[in-house]
């Protein structure tokens, strides 16, 4: 099993006092598997994900990513995580735009310690980026950008994805194309992928399925 959560809570302290946003989750994903969560707006999904990615630490439970405990982590030790066992895709595609398209595949995977020019390279050519690797971000469409993003968590070799609405911003069409690319490359090497998503569409392309309700998997 690749991701284990056990009764997971996070609260936030506000001005109006504090805010229970994860109220005891419970979740697993073996290697290989996708699974969507859905939830409404403020049901505790992306504090899920940030928790899960070492962005954060949970108050209570624990969660295990590849058998290590996250939220027994120091700083390090979670920056160090997410830089190889973790891979992260956002719906803001966070490229860096000094970094041409080739150099923001590459940049994560030396990153992590797996310099392959040959893995980027074929990632490139399965997004259909081969022709923009000398491009910038800026000269990008956001269909393209977002390829980008993927293909540059991905040649990491992470054992983990974690994505946020990956396809938020993308219209229907390119958003279909995007994800079945994100779907056959996950399934070839192997990664668990954990999905944040509002789309009922995406969701139902997943393996597996778990709606959060005020903090708790209803």
């Amino acid at each position: 099993m690749v991701l284990q959560l056990r009764g997971v809570t996070k609260t936030y302290e506000t001005g109006d006092g504090p805010l229970p946003v994860l109220r005891g989750v419970d979740l697993g994903l073996n290697a290989g598997e996708t699974l969507a969560l859905t939830g409404e707006s403020g049901s505790g999904k992306s504090t899920l994900l940030h928790l899960v990615g070492g962005l954060d630490t949970p108050d209570a439970g624990t969660i295990e990513v590849a058998g290590a405990n996250v939220g027994a982590m120091g700083d390090e030790a979670r920056a160090a995580l997410r830089r190889g066992t973790v891979g992260v895709v956002f719906q803001q595609f966070n490229l860096i735009p000094a970094l041409d398209v080739a150099a923001n595949l590459s940049f994560q995977a030396r990153l992590a310690g797996h310099d392959e020019p040959a893995h980027w390279v074929d990632l490139a050519e399965r997004l259909g980026l081969t022709p923009f690797l000398r491009r910038y971000p800026e000269q990008l469409s956001g269909g393209q950008q977002q390829r980008v993003a993927i293909g540059r968590a991905l040649a990491a070799r992470p054992r983990l994805l974690l994505a946020d609405e990956p396809t938020g911003n993308l219209d229907e069409t390119t958003a279909d194309a995007v994800l079945t690319l994100m779907l056959d490359l996950v399934r070839e090497s192997d990664t668990a992928l954990l999905m944040v998503t509002h789309s009922d569409r995406v969701a139902e392309r997943m393996a597996r399925r778990i709606h959060l309700r005020l903090g708790k998997v209803a």
